[in-house]
């Protein structure tokens, strides 16, 4: 007998693997694009790296002092100037910016919106009354966090990252905090090469679906070998490093020089950074 009743077929679950397979991959993809977008023309991409470290260290600096919103929104804005201009996509750039910002942020941000002293402006179940005062707090953090990210952002996006480590010479950064910083970027992908090979090995042996107390043991197991193969690559690496002579900061094939175009944008930018700290103090 054949039943009238048509079968919908069920969505595919997938499996904490294939999640954890996906995440390696979309990892290590968003580092390539981020490469790629500093080797295009632009304008940050043209600038002298020192220049641009200056410039975003100073900007940062405004956004931490000022106390006017309408000044960091302002700044704000001026970052999705920048990165037009150094033909950063901006929705890109906007999502790898505010799409777990508000998430982790807002975590620390909503208790100021209730225990803040000031007016009420609003009720809410539970007993609750959000303040002016606290609204204003919360925005405060949620837009300073925002902007300084996105100008930190923009500076890795349009640097590569040994270029980078080099000019925060500038800053005069010890040469051991910046060798520290060059290997864990390093490794950092080399780890998840390694991993994305360990689980892809275990879901090609995989012939039925497992159970996820399985699933836990199996990536329990990928972990402590991972963490095992992470120490002893660290002692290897160190001494090859000590063995052909590594006495100070590595030295990369990039040179600087400053031009009347990196002079001009370098004091335009630290201009403003000024005066976003003149005004930001108005209230």
């Amino acid at each position: 007998m054949v039943s009238d009743s048509t079968s919908v077929p069920r969505r595919k679950r997938h499996s904490v693997i294939e999640h954890t397979l996906s995440g390696i991959t979309g990892a290590l993809e968003n580092a390539l694009f981020a490469e790629e977008v500093a080797r295009q023309p632009g304008l940050l991409q043209s600038l002298d790296a020192r220049v641009k470290v200056l410039a975003v260290v100073a900007l940062l600096l405004a956004v931490s002092l000022s106390r006017n919103l309408v000044a960091i929104f302002g700044l704000y804005l001026f970052t999705l100037f920048l990165a037009w201009r150094s033909n950063v996509p901006l929705g890109f750039f906007v999502k790898r910016v505010w799409l777990f910002l508000p998430f982790f942020t807002g975590i620390v941000a909503l208790p100021a919106l209730f225990i803040t002293p000031g007016p009420p402006l609003l009720a809410v179940p539970l007993g609750l009354t959000i303040t002016r005062t606290g609204l204003q707090t919360a925005l405060f953090l949620l837009l300073r966090v925002g902007t300084s990210v996105s100008y930190a952002v923009l500076l890795i996006l349009t640097t590569p990252w040994n270029t980078v480590l080099k000019a925060l010479s500038v800053l005069r950064v010890p040469d051991a905090f910046i060798i520290i910083l060059g290997m864990t970027h390093r490794y950092i992908f080399l780890l998840l090469h390694t991993a994305n090979e360990m689980f892809l090995a275990r879901q090609s042996r995989v012939v039925s679906r497992t159970s996820g107390a399985s699933e836990r043991t199996g990536i329990a197991a990928i972990m402590s070998v991972l963490l095992g193969k992470s120490f002893y690559l660290s002692n290897e690496v160190y001494l090859a490093m000590l063995s052909r002579g590594l006495r100070s900061a590595p030295r990369t094939m990039a040179t600087f020089r400053m031009g009347r175009r990196d002079w001009a944008w370098g004091s335009a930018l630290i201009a403003l950074a000024v005066v976003a700290i003149v005004l930001g103090r108005v209230q």
